[in-house]
């Protein structure tokens, strides 16, 4: 599937490749690249279709406009809200835009300039190499919403951090910077924030590079610890889901869309 293909198949996303074997994806659209219903499903989609594509040695993922992503949009919460049908298929795209990189055989590596947020912070702790800015914002967000942090969060910050210091930044909604989030382990690498796309593309091309196989044999090997987890991360995912029905929420999305501290009841 050539990148055209891809593209028609995958219109939020665009596609190049930066260096051979280097397969880049890039979103933007929204304030803040937030994710609406569109970009969403085909985050959540997309690599099963790169699976099959042997020419993929790589993959850097990367928000337009020196930012990673706000995470999910007004939108798609409200779109959730309003259907039952809709919050069933958010619920699985959700799963599967966290175990999509975890599970594609080839590494993945994100580029996090700006912020990112919820759904935008969950693709850059499910890559394999996480290149954030020194300046980078970093949140969670969810206890922010007023709903449990599932996503990504009880899968992957207790492993990262330990479960101290997730507990603090997941419960309390507490941001941590690039740099911070480099300290504590929550990302591989944090540069100045001008730097981030050409360390992330130098990272790419170097796994790109490396031996197809033994890579992919090693990712699957080490991300064994996460499959262990996976029920831990279901369990918060259902959770999660079940808080978009709850008057928290409503106070929650309230407060975001005013630009104020929450009131919860």
């Amino acid at each position: 599937m050539d990148i055209t293909t891809l593209g028609n198949r995958y219109p939020s996303l665009g596609f190049a490749w930066p260096r051979p074997g280097v397969l880049e994806i890039a979103f933007g659209g929204e304030k803040l690249n937030a994710m609406g219903p569109a970009l969403h499903r085909e985050l959540s989609r997309v690599w099963r279709d790169l699976e099959a594509q042997e020419e993929v040695r790589a993959v850097l993922l990367r928000g337009e406009g020196g930012v990673f992503s706000a995470g999910g949009s007004f939108a798609l919460i409200e779109e959730m809200r309003a259907s039952h049908e809709a919050l069933m298929r958010v619920l699985w795209e959700a799963r599967e835009l966290v175990l999509g990189p975890i599970n594609f055989p080839r590494p993945v590596v994100a580029a996090v300039e700006g912020v990112a947020v919820g759904a935008g912070l969950a693709l850059v702790l499910a890559a394999d190499v996480a290149v954030a800015g020194k300046g980078a914002k970093l949140l969670d967000g969810h206890l922010r919403l007023g709903v449990a942090a599932g996503d990504h969060a009880v899968l992957l910050w207790p492993l990262l951090v330990g479960l101290a210091k997730a507990k603090y930044h997941l419960l309390l909604n507490e941001p941590l910077t690039g740099e911070e989030a480099e300290r504590l382990g929550l990302v591989a690498l944090a540069v100045e924030d001008g730097e981030v796309y050409a360390k992330a593309l130098e990272v790419a091309t170097r796994l790109a590079e490396g031996p197809k196989e033994a890579l992919s044999l090693t990712k699957h090997a080490l991300n064994g610890w996460l499959r262990t987890f996976v029920p831990h991360f279901e369990v918060s995912l259902a959770l999660e889901f079940l808080g978009f029905s709850g008057k928290e929420l409503e106070e929650g999305l309230k407060a975001l869309k005013e630009k104020r501290p929450p009131k919860f009841p």
